[in-house]
Parts: structure tokens; sequence; C-alpha cells
């Protein structure tokens, strides 16, 4: 390691005999720690043409010095571009070096890169190991862990994918440094989710603590990270294939998936989508009489503060419910929401329509 390098923890995702670790920590691009969790002698590094000006070269010497042989493969930046075309782009490079089994795949970006690095090494000659090195606050509270590895289909968001674990995920906050400000906000809607879900002290926490975390202080987002990661992990422990309960983790997505497609991939950001989407799902929960109308007010506080919107765009109501029959979570034709009760507690349920339609026009811009 480094004189600069340090990890604030390392915690493990138990999944048997697919366990890995997630390292959190500074300057982690620069330890050669990284290159036990590289198998062969080769790795592909897959990153986007933001981040690799900024980290590639960095991350390339460390690991060329570690003896490995590394081969970039630069896609294009944006959620637009997690599609087919690109994860091509991926198997033609693979293919090009005449890789075999005994190659790695680092996924070195945000959700994006590492979403279509994961479902690339999920089906390159059928199965590679690959690691994830997240660079967005996004990515390393939330889409770096758990497996879930996707493209975007034209009609939906994240339907065509596998479940697959990485061998590890090091997560370096430094990256946080070159974040833009949308970006962090983008991240913050992850976090918030997480107590949400699950663990109304860290939501208290985060309210306590939003000012210090929009200014990057170092060791509000190194907590952030390591709470956010540790309820991931537990829930996707005990339901790793999203057999029930891991569906929690989408309080906020069945709304935001349909403004992510309603308005076209990247026009809103995920995390903007998700804020806004867990407003939304909020308002419905309180309409319920799910939760109190206090704390839906304390989640449209807390994602405003967080520079996050808190009113979701006019798709039209019959092109709302459209996007939303498109989801993964859906049964019989019904739209399932992950609902809240009380704050701090989730609950899978599908909802009156009448009650559906109230929250739309409560909370679309006219």
């Amino acid at each position: 390691m480094t004189s600069s390098t340090s990890v604030y923890a390392k915690l493990s995702v138990d999944l048997g005999e697919r366990s890995y670790p997630i390292v959190i920590g500074r300057h982690l691009l620069e330890s050669a720690d990284f290159a036990p969790y590289i198998p062969g002698s080769r790795v592909a590094i897959v990153t986007n043409t933001t981040v690799a000006p900024l980290y590639l070269e960095r991350l390339t010497d460390m690991l060329q010095a570690a003896g490995k042989q590394c081969i970039p493969v630069i896609l294009p930046d944006g959620e637009e571009e997690k599609n087919i075309a690109n994860l091509m782009r991926i198997f033609d490079v693979l293919l090009e070096h005449k890789c075999d089994r005994k190659i790695t795949l680092l996924a070195l970006g945000g959700g994006v890169i590492g979403d279509m690095t994961g479902f690339a090494a999920a089906t390159y000659m059928r199965g590679v190991p690959f690691v994830q090195v997240p660079t967005t606050l996004l990515a390393q509270v939330d889409s770096s862990v758990g497996g879930k590895t996707a493209i975007n289909h034209p009609l939906g968001k994240n339907m065509v994918g596998a479940f697959y674990q990485p061998q590890a995920v090091l997560a370096d906050t430094s990256t946080l440094s070159t974040l833009p400000q949308r970006e962090l906000s983008a991240g913050m809607a992850e976090v918030i989710k997480h107590g949400a879900i699950i663990d109304a002290e860290f939501f208290r926490w985060q309210e306590a603590n939003i000012d210090k975390l929009m200014a990057r202080d170092d060791a509000a987002l190194a907590y952030a990270i390591q709470r956010s990661c540790e309820i991931k992990a537990d829930v996707v422990r005990q339901d790793e294939r999203e057999g029930g309960l891991r569906a929690i983790l989408n309080f906020g997505h069945t709304f935001g998936h349909a403004i992510e497609a309603g308005l076209g991939y990247g026009e809103w950001l995920h995390g903007e989508a998700v804020g806004c989407g867990m407003v939304m799902a909020a308002d419905l929960s309180t309409r319920l009489g799910y939760l109190a109308p206090e704390d839906k007010d304390r989640i449209i506080a807390l994602v405003k503060a967080a520079g996050l919107p808190v009113v979701a765009p006019d798709l039209g109501e019959d092109r709302w419910l459209e996007l939303m029959e498109v989801d993964k979570k859906n049964e019989g034709g019904q739209i399932k929401f992950i609902l809240l009760k009380p704050l701090g507690q989730a609950l899978i349920s599908s909802v009156p329509s009448d009650l559906l339609k109230a929250t739309l026009a409560a909370c679309v811009k006219a």
C-alpha cells in the first residue's frame, strides 16, 4: 500500500462459495492489494470516456507493477449507452485479444459500467471472473454490491441481465472528489433509500448530517457508504436472486424506472429518478394509511436537501401506467410497489388504482 492509502472498512457479502469482500477506503487505486482479486495474469479494464482520463492510467500502472497484463475497453458515457451495442463492443475487444476463461473483467466507473461489465462477465464464455471498482457514490453504496447485472431494453430498464457476483468490490472514496455535484446527489438517493426501508436510525443520522454529506465530508461519506453496504449485503445474503425480501431494495424504483424510460434514458440520472420515485412511493404509502404524513414530509425534505427532484414529470396518466406495467416485480399483470409501513420498514404490495392515480395527480408537474 502507498503511505496515503487507508482502509475505512472491510465487509463481506456472505453467499457461501460465492462470498466476496467489500473494501472501502481512500486511494485504493494506488494499492497493490488489488492484485489478489484478479486470479489470472490478464485483466480487461472496462471504463468510459469520462472516467478513463481520470483513473485508467493510475490503475493500469499499479496492476502492471503487480505483474498483470491490462486490456483497456473504453465505452461512451451515459445511461443511454447501457445497451446491447456497447455490450458487443466489450465482447469485440475480448475476442480480438483472444481472451480465454482466465481473463478477469474489471469495472472501473459508475453503475452503467458496473452493470454492463458484470453482464459481459456472466456471459463471455459462459462466465469469467470480474471485479467491481465503483467510482460514483451511487455505485459505491448500491449498484456494485449484490451481483445484479444488466443492460436496458428500449421498452424497459434492466430487462436483459443476470445475477452474477463479483470477486470483490473495491470502493475508493477518493474518486468522489472528481464527481460532479449532480452525480453526488444521485448517489444520495440510494443512501436515503437504505435508511427509509430498513434503518430509521440511519435515516435520522442522514437528516442530521446531510450538509456534511453534500459538502463531501470524508468521515460522513465513509460512514454512509459503509452502512449502506452493510444493509444491502445483509439483504442480498438472505435473498440473492430477489425471490422476496430483496425486492424492498427497489423502493422508489417502480416510479423511477418509469421516469427514466418515459423521458428517455439519460435525461434524468438514475438517482434523480429514484429520489423522485421515493417521494411518490411515500405519498402512496401515506394514502394507504401506512406512513404518517409527517414522515412523508421528512422524506420529501431529505430528498430535496440532497439536491434531488421532488416533482415528477408529466408523462400522462396512461403512459405512467403503461411504463409501470413493465417491471420485474409485477405478478399476474398487477403493478407491485415497495411501500413504507412505517418509516424504516418496507412491504411489497399492489395498490388500488384510484389511490395510485391520486398519487400521480399529486406528484406530477402539471
